[in-house]
């Protein structure tokens, strides 16, 4: 109940946030100097997400071809890691196979909030935090041990909270040569575990970067970062672990995104003779969605693992859902420096 309270006030927090940051945006002008009322208004700058997309307004029977192109845009806006687009993503991943039985499993709810912020005329810092939620079940549980093994009593389930990473990229808001787009900044891991094995039990910093080109409905590009543990808890060992998330989605004219990547962890620290990487492929299909003036993303996909260490696990599932707030800023000259379409 504790856990669920705490969810519920830091998603409330999270949402206060992104209407603080959105007040703060200036409403784009038409011609004669008033407000414009968009629901799409996007912008070169940032937002981690690499989602699938498609436009569907309720009660809605046909599209307007500037709704259309306004969701086409914010469409890639979301296969772009770092548009400005303000978003809160809700990611739920069930993966199986693990522990020594092969028959252990974990859902964990990553609570993802997204937040550009424009720090001068030329560049944005986009922020990006990752929350776990983690419910895990016979990772460590091993079957038919003697009575008098010295891992007894077993603990067949941890639930609770992982350690949270925060992201801090410095974007340039305009492409640079041959159309790229990338930021860089440092990465950090608080240990925020409410469990020794949901944990790590470190401090840990690094650096992290993304670089990705767009071009017509293709987005190719990879992010990654780099953590070193600088703090460590007690009986606790060290940690050196590298990210690495190469990813190719193509978004369709009915702005439905198809993403292929793989969400690949180096643990440079592990057992000798175990495995180092955990690879898995991951398939994921989006499509934006409109309910009233609030558009969303839901996000479906699958996952396997082509390489694990020990009692790893052999494949998953993912759903999300994404709360988008596109932002907005002042009209310019219609020749803007911007993604090819």
């Amino acid at each position: 109940m504790k856990l669920l309270v705490g969810i519920t006030v830091l998603t409330s927090g999270i949402l206060s946030v992104v209407s603080a940051v959105r007040a703060t945006e200036p409403s784009e002008l038409d011609a004669s100097g008033k407000p414009i009322d968009e629901a799409f208004a996007p912008d070169v700058g940032a937002a981690i997400r690499l989602p699938f997309q498609t436009n569907f307004s309720l009660g809605a029977i046909t599209e307007s071809s500037t709704e259309a192109a306004d969701a086409d845009k914010l469409a890639k806006e979301l296969a772009n890691p770092i548009a400005s687009l303000i978003s809160v993503p809700f990611q739920a991943n069930e993966d199986f196979g693990y522990g020594p039985t092969g028959n252990g499993y974990k859902f964990t709810l990553n609570i993802q909030p997204v937040i550009p912020i424009s720090i001068s005329k030329d560049w944005n810092l986009i922020l990006r935090t990752i929350l776990p939620v983690v419910s895990q079940h016979d990772l460590f549980y091993f079957a038919n041990l003697p009575k008098n093994s010295p891992l007894q009593p077993q603990n067949r389930s941890q639930d609770g909270l992982s350690d949270t990473t925060q992201s801090f990229f410095f974007s340039p808001k305009n492409p640079g040569p041959f159309g790229i787009v990338w930021g860089l900044g440092p990465v950090f891991l608080y240990p925020t575990g409410t469990n020794d094995l949901l944990g790590s039990g470190t401090f840990s910093i690094g650096p992290t970067l993304v670089v990705l080109k767009q071009t017509g409905g293709w987005t190719m590009g990879a992010l990654m970062n780099q953590l070193w543990s600088v703090v460590i808890e007690e009986h606790r060992s060290s940690l050196s672990q590298m990210f690495l998330q190469p990813f190719i989605a193509y978004t369709t004219k009915t702005h439905t995104t198809f993403t292929l990547s793989t969400e690949s962890t180096a643990n440079w620290n592990s057992t000798p003779g175990d495995a180092k990487w955990t690879v898995p492929l991951i398939f994921q299909i989006s499509q934006i969605l409109k309910i009233g003036k609030q558009p969303i993303s839901l996000q479906i996909g699958g996952k396997y693992y082509a390489d694990y260490p020990r009692y790893g696990p052999d494949w998953g599932v993912r759903f999300a859902l994404t709360l988008l707030y596109p932002t907005a800023r002042p009209s310019e000259p219609i020749e803007k420096t911007s993604f090819v379409k």
